[in-house]
């Protein structure tokens, strides 16, 4: 069987090449890391560039199984020019089956430490920020997107380039339209995540960015919740000054109390963090964990010297956190 594939793919005319595509994809995976050593991939590519929608299918689904699970076929495919062929394609097709292909293709392709900068030098993430962006485009396409993205973004070097275009504000459009409890919110509130870490001054820029991160905490999934206190995290750690009052400004406290209780163990520590960074905390000194909690006890006891009054569900928050900070 494998034999004929290649036979087809070599030498064959359009029709066969086609069959040898559609029996290359439900080869096992031992079958295809074979055929993968006969110079298949270039055939595969030509095809990508057919004007029958078919052929283009067929080949993408092909390629895709040939990427899967094998780090040295995507170093091979990518070498080969199949990123700029994945970019004219995304660019210019209509047929969604197809870009859904095109975008898992990516991903796969991204997920190898050796092809990201080649990705990254073409104009591939500036075209997924645009695309994730947009209303027809699947929600599975959207989060391949996203992940690829993510993937990118693993290497310090590229997150200016996923900065500047525009994906911090791409996410905080997605994490505000869509269900914040949804997987969509979540993948997009991590990755945002991940870029503030290295750039927190990114949304600093964004009107309603604060609004959007606070609502998440209130609405969220137990993830988007952890991720969007993450995000607050690093803003306000990069410069308080300027946006502690901000954050506040937008009722960011009674969401940020729940977490610090019944949050994730990440989402916990983080929102007590920030807690401490959002009280006027100057005239102390944290020297231990109990100190701290000590600490966030008079914090809280006090809530704002700028006379902020704590409503009874706040303060039973406050009551719950402070129990469990000494436990």
């Amino acid at each position: 069987m494998e034999e004929i594939v290649v036979e087809n793919l070599l030498r064959g005319n359009r029709e066969a090449q086609i069959e040898a595509a559609i029996e290359l994809s439900n080869l096992s995976r031992k079958q295809r890391q074979k055929v993968a050593e006969k110079d298949i991939i270039s055939p595969l590519l030509s095809m990508l560039q057919s004007q029958d929608s078919l052929t283009t299918e067929v080949s993408l689904s092909a390629l895709l199984s040939l990427a899967f699970g094998s780090e040295r076929n995507k170093v091979r495919i990518v070498k080969a020019g199949a990123v700029q062929m994945l970019l004219e394609i995304l660019q210019s097709e209509t047929k969604m089956v197809i870009v859904e292909l095109a975008m898992a293709f990516l991903l796969i392709l991204s997920s190898c430490n050796r092809n990201k900068i080649k990705i990254a030098s073409t104009k591939l993430i500036q075209l997924l920020v645009g695309l994730i962006g947009l209303d027809q485009l699947t929600v599975q396409a959207k989060l391949d997107g996203i992940a690829t993205l993510h993937n990118l973004s693993t290497l310090k070097q590229i997150v200016p380039l996923v900065v500047s275009s525009g994906a911090p504000y791409a996410l905080l459009q997605i994490i505000n339209s869509f269900d914040k409890s949804s997987e969509l919110a979540e993948k997009a509130s991590s990755l945002l995540e991940n870029i503030v870490h290295h750039s927190p001054e990114s949304i600093s820029g964004i009107g309603g960015a604060i609004e959007v991160l606070v609502e998440a905490i209130e609405e969220g999934s137990a993830q988007c919740k952890e991720h969007a206190v993450g995000i607050l995290l690093g803003v306000c750690s990069f410069d308080r000054e300027t946006n502690r009052g901000m954050i506040l400004r937008e009722g960011v406290m009674p969401g940020l109390l729940q977490v610090s209780v019944d949050g994730t163990r990440r989402g916990k520590e983080m929102a007590r963090e920030l807690l401490l960074l959002l009280r006027d905390c100057s005239g102390y000194v944290i020297k231990d964990k109990q100190s701290k909690i000590e600490i966030v006890e008079q914090i809280m006891r006090e809530i704002d010297q700028e006379g902020e009054r704590i409503p009874g569900t706040m303060l039973k928050l406050v009551e719950e956190m402070i129990s469990k900070l000494s436990t």
